[in-house]
């Protein structure tokens, strides 16, 4: 199991900082040692894929992701177009992670059709299939799009995709035809029952292997006397599941309840227990949430440093 770092909108930084601390971030995970540096698209925060080709300027080893970006928002040729550019800013190490994502963002706060989510992912592949296939003329027509326009950023470049999935026919697109999917308030049993055996099976029929399961986790390294309550910050801070009937359908197959259960909190011990549960589960790829705690901003500091470094020091042991 790889390791890396999902990250989030930091509020404690002030508006002038957040770009520049971000790129901090990024510099300090791969000097840690992490493989990978995950950017969700954050509803009015910094834009995922601006900050990916930022980072692609001043780090030079990790792989650097969006864990997502909604698809109803760019056009798939303009997303493709904008992840060939930052594949370029990348050297190589950027991998687009996409998804539909939820009603709540993409009808309630946009105000655009949350209609058929899954047909709408299958025909944006489509596009973006035919765009990342290498420079030239892109023609595609099905029920969503009606495209035929050039693509000229670069040669002919790989151009990992990823998949959010949360139900069966999201898992079989992924598995079909992309390169894995990125869970998040996914258990292992969630993972190791449902996601891992739909996802390869998905797979195999299509004759694809290789296929990655990149789980966002909280974590937090704290006094077992104060899991509960970073279980309950998690869930409060982190939690979407009142919101996405898609997370309620997911959470049904596992045990967790909000993604505080999903949190490796604790001692040293007891979250590389867990990290390990999530890796025999079939997790190929581990993306830790840190999950800072604390009464005041030093404090939380503080917090966020121990418990990256605790991460950090895994990388050799849950990678065997």
């Amino acid at each position: 199991m790889r390791i890396g770092l999902m990250i989030g909108s930091d509020k404690e930084r002030s508006r002038a900082d957040r770009l520049s601390g971000l790129l901090d971030d990024g510099k300090a995970a791969e000097s840690d040692g992490f493989a990978s540096f995950w950017i969700p698209q954050v509803p009015g925060y910094l834009d995922a894929m601006t900050a990916v080709a930022l980072l692609g300027r001043v780090t030079d080893r990790i792989e650097i992701g969006t864990a997502v970006v909604p698809v109803q928002t760019r056009h798939p040729l303009i997303m493709a177009q904008q992840a060939l550019t930052t594949q370029v800013a990348c050297t190589g190490r950027f991998t687009l992670g996409i998804g539909p994502s939820h009603h709540w963002i993409v009808a309630d706060q946009l105000g655009l059709s949350y209609d058929r989510p899954a047909r709408l992912v299958r025909d944006y592949l489509d596009v973006l299939e035919a765009a990342f296939a290498g420079p030239g003329q892109v023609v595609v027509a099905n029920d969503s799009y009606r495209v035929n326009s050039p693509v000229d950023v670069t040669d002919t470049v790989d151009m990992p995709v990823l998949l959010a999935a949360l139900g069966p026919t999201m898992l079989r697109t992924a598995g079909q035809r992309t390169g894995g999917t990125i869970l998040w308030m996914a258990d292992e049993r969630a993972i190791g029952d449902y996601v891992v055996p739909r996802i390869s099976e998905a797979a195999e029929s299509a004759g694809r292997s290789g296929i990655r399961v990149v789980a966002g986790v909280p974590v937090a390294l704290c006094a077992e006397h104060d899991v509960d309550d970073a279980r309950a910050y998690a869930s409060e801070v982190l939690g979407h599941a009142d919101f996405s009937p898609n997370y309620v359908r997911l959470l049904e197959h596992g045990d967790a309840e909000d993604v505080g259960d999903t949190m490796a909190a604790g001692d040293e011990a007891t979250i590389l227990a867990r990290l390990r549960r999530y890796r025999d589960a079939g997790v190929t790829d581990l993306a830790a949430r840190v999950v800072p705690l604390g009464a005041d901003a030093t404090q939380r500091q503080a917090s966020r440093r121990r418990t990256q470094e605790f991460v950090a020091s895994l990388v050799s042991e849950l990678g065997s």
